[in-house]
């Protein structure tokens, strides 16, 4: 997969960024949200360890999928996980380095800064401020708590509603999964897997994003060559 020419970089002027595992490393808590409903509901929970594959796709679709929960089941430890991470999940996660001055230079750049997380609003703009990110956004959009705009590609879609004025073919989606890829082709625009976080390097290259970014060092070179 080759990497994205200088040209191609200046040609985006607004970067769509999702949350978890992309900005922040947010394993610890999302891990013991989790450990947390299902014990709620009488489960032995995995390991952390074993649980990442929870970070970044729809929470209730990993509740079916990944412990065989079905409907009715998955919602409620959707609700369990919410007690726990809402009170003090949310706040066990770090930013990855480096993040802060990338948004600070895109920013100044005149490019466009969008969150697009599958993540609820509510939790997504409480993240933001907590770590001082939220200053260096545009438009923050997430799903909503009863579940609706969950998908990845309506979030793209609602996040490039936001910058109307800018092209599709000039906005890129930068995210950790395939989820993210996928969101951004069904949509039109380009995307940037980045490898730091929780999707495999092959999970992601059979997505076929524009790109592969292995550091945050190798993202902003991307996004910032001239």
């Amino acid at each position: 997969m080759s990497l994205v020419r200088a040209g191609d970089a200046a040609r985006w002027r607004a970067v769509l960024f999702d949350l978890d595992g992309t900005l922040t490393d947010p394993k610890l808590g999302i891990t013991r949200s989790i450990q947390y409903a299902l014990r709620k509901r009488g489960i032995v929970p995995p390991e952390a360890d074993d649980l990442e594959a929870f970070i970044g796709p729809p929470l209730e679709q990993s509740f079916r999928e990944r412990l065989g929960l079905d409907a009715s089941a998955a919602r409620r430890a959707v609700e369990d996980y919410r007690e726990y991470f809402s009170q003090q999940g949310l706040y066990e996660n770090e930013v990855y380095d480096g993040i802060p001055a990338l948004l600070r230079e895109l920013r100044d750049s005149g490019r466009r800064v969008v969150l697009a997380t599958s993540k609820p609003l509510v939790y997504a703009e409480r993240i933001l401020e907590h770590f001082d990110l939220a200053k260096h956004f545009d438009l923050v959009v997430g799903s909503d708590l009863d579940g609706t705009r969950v998908e990845k590609s309506e979030i793209v879609a609602t996040a490039l509603a936001g910058v109307a004025g800018v092209l599709p073919e000039r906005v890129v989606m930068v995210g950790d999964r395939m989820h993210d890829v996928q969101g951004a082709r069904a949509n039109g625009i380009d995307a940037i897997a980045v490898t730091y976080g929780y999707g495999t390097r092959e999970e992601l290259s059979a997505a076929s994003p524009t790109s592969l970014a292995e550091t945050v060092l190798e993202l902003r070179v991307l996004l910032l060559a001239v």
